[in-house]
């Protein structure tokens, strides 16, 4: 059985972000917490005991404690069931909660050799010590089981495949630690269980979709995408930020280029948008932009929610 846990949903910063003070944030401190939410990542698994992160976000402290999915084995001094951390990307968002997991439990960390080279180029993630954390390069368009610390199967499968968008924003001007040429920066990830057939899509980054991915994502049972900004001008509209959503290498939910129309004839049996920014509209309830995305079939997840296919 497949089993999904959305440990958050929100962009860097999370909602409310620690310094901002636009209408949504103010809202979810003051008197709509329902709003508050976490940065995105989602927990899986095939067994109910072994679980794999899909980034591992700056939250991640307070989602895993927020998760009894997650949570050590009754009896246990010391142990974790996440048997894996699969980054999706370099970005502080998918890496920083990386060294809240640096307390001595074996797991591995998969990602493209383009994202764990930024890692080895940031000694800070030495504190995650290589005789109990494995670091597994992924390739492009190669599917491969995730295995757990002993070598026995865990149940799942992953094919990842990149995706329109850009590396590291903090790496802007500098040099890439693993050269300027290549795909990986930015993938998404095909999540299967080979027992069952069941599978489902996570791309939290995209700047846009080509008819390559339309595609690949044709009849899906479940995507999880990219909900960054409900408009391409939104953080520049809103006086928080100089740069667009496609600047940033993320699309918007809405317009003739959006996620919303370029999918909407994609036969997507459940959509989830997630990576969504505090300025985003779509965040509220009663909300014009809520309406419409809920209309057209899009669901905005909330912390803890799970899923089973």
């Amino acid at each position: 059985m497949l089993r999904i846990v959305v440990l958050g949903a929100a962009a860097g910063g999370g909602v409310p972000q620690w310094n901002c003070g636009c209408p949504i944030c103010r809202a979810a401190r003051d008197d709509r917490p329902e709003l508050q939410n976490g940065q995105a990542s989602l927990a899986v698994t095939a067994d109910g005991r072994n679980w794999f992160l899909i980034n591992a976000s700056p939250d991640l402290r307070q989602q895993v404690t927020a998760t009894p999915q997650l949570h050590p084995q009754d009896g246990t001094l010391r142990h974790s069931p996440i048997a894996g951390v699969i980054l999706t990307n370099g970005e502080v968002d998918a890496v920083a909660g990386l060294l809240s997991m640096r307390e001595g439990s074996p797991f591995t960390i998969y990602a493209h050799q383009r994202v764990l080279a930024i890692l080895k180029a940031n000694s800070i993630f030495n504190v995650l010590s290589d005789a109990t954390v494995k670091r597994e390069a992924i390739a492009i368009e190669t599917s491969f089981a995730l295995r757990l610390q002993d070598g026995t199967a865990s149940g799942l499968e992953l094919l990842p495949f990149t995706v329109p968008g850009k590396s590291a924003w903090y790496l802007e001007g500098q040099a890439h630690p693993a050269g300027e040429d290549g795909d990986g920066d930015t993938l998404g990830l095909r999540i299967g269980e080979p027992a069952s057939g069941k599978y489902f899509y996570f791309i939290a980054a995209c700047a846009r979709v080509t008819p390559e991915l339309k595609e690949r994502l044709r009849g899906a049972p479940l995507v999880f995408f990219d909900g960054t900004v409900w408009r391409d001008d939104e953080l520049i509209a809103a006086g928080l930020s100089q740069k667009t959503g496609q600047s940033m290498g993320h699309i918007a939910m809405s317009g003739a280029d959006g996620a919303i129309a370029s999918l909407a004839d994609a036969g997507i049996a459940q959509k989830f948008f997630l990576h969504i920014n505090n300025s985003n509209p779509a965040l509220l309830h009663d909300s014009a932009e809520r309406a419409a995305l809920t209309t057209t079939g899009w669901t905005i997840p909330h912390n803890g929610m799970e899923i089973t296919l």
